[in-house]
């Protein structure tokens, strides 16, 4: 089934919850923790998102190389710049479960 959700004026972690909820199938008659749902999400208007509080200046993106001084940092203010939906898809990432299974529901996330 496939979902489309306005996010235009929508906070980013109630719709990245809402999204995940669907996105691992718990809304569907059928759930099975160990299944993939085959449940899609399309999201509108991933660029009107709001983020509250001071996020938008003071979050920031962590991403470690595994050698000594690779810690690398991006502030969500450069990212949601550059390509807003992957502030999203990076909160979605985050509230899925994390299983051999997760790869594939973020597979079913697409923008527009």
């Amino acid at each position: 089934m496939i979902h489309e959700i306005d996010a235009a004026n929508q906070s980013l972690g109630r719709l990245a919850s809402r999204v995940a909820l669907i996105l691992s199938g718990k809304t569907s008659p059928k759930f099975q923790a160990y299944i993939l749902a085959g449940e899609k999400v399309v999201v509108l208007n991933a660029g009107k998102i709001k983020l509250t509080g001071r996020k938008i200046d003071q979050k920031k993106y962590y991403h470690y190389s595994g050698y000594p001084g690779g810690l690398r940092t991006i502030k969500v203010k450069d990212v949601f710049e550059k390509n807003p939906s992957e502030v999203l898809r990076r909160a979605v990432l985050g509230m899925l479960p994390k299983n051999r299974l997760r790869k594939e529901m973020i597979k079913n996330l697409t923008f527009k």
